[in-house]
């Protein structure tokens, strides 16, 4: 990334992001890739606006769960706190265990 924002000539032992799986969700947009050679797995979490990239995130040798999180039926305030918020999976990372080594996990709601 830094090549890439700063214009710095690529080495021959520079880091090449490859990316292996694109996955959008509404203006989010999940991009997975890995280095074998380097025992490498990566994840962005991109936000887009207008088609302009805004946010990103960026995930290495990390096993990442995308959720949607918050009450997607918004009923009066008094049946809320009967109502349990239960946060789906929407998208699991599966090149971290490419990589042949564990890694931490995050949950990344949106």
């Amino acid at each position: 990334m830094m090549r890439l924002l700063t214009g710095a000539p690529i080495s021959s032992d520079s880091f090449q992001f490859v990316p292996l799986s694109f996955t959008a969700f509404g203006c989010r947009v999940l991009v997975e890739g890995c280095d074998q050679s380097r025992s490498i797995s990566w994840i962005h979490a991109w936000t887009v606006t207008d088609g302009i990239i805004t946010q990103v995130r960026e995930y290495f040798n990390t096993s990442l769960t995308v959720t949607r999180f918050g009450n997607p039926d918004k009923k009066s305030p008094s049946s809320a706190s009967s109502i349990s918020h239960h946060c789906p999976s929407l998208w699991e990372s599966s090149l971290s265990n490419q990589v042949g080594k564990s890694v931490p996990g995050l949950v990344l709601a949106i």
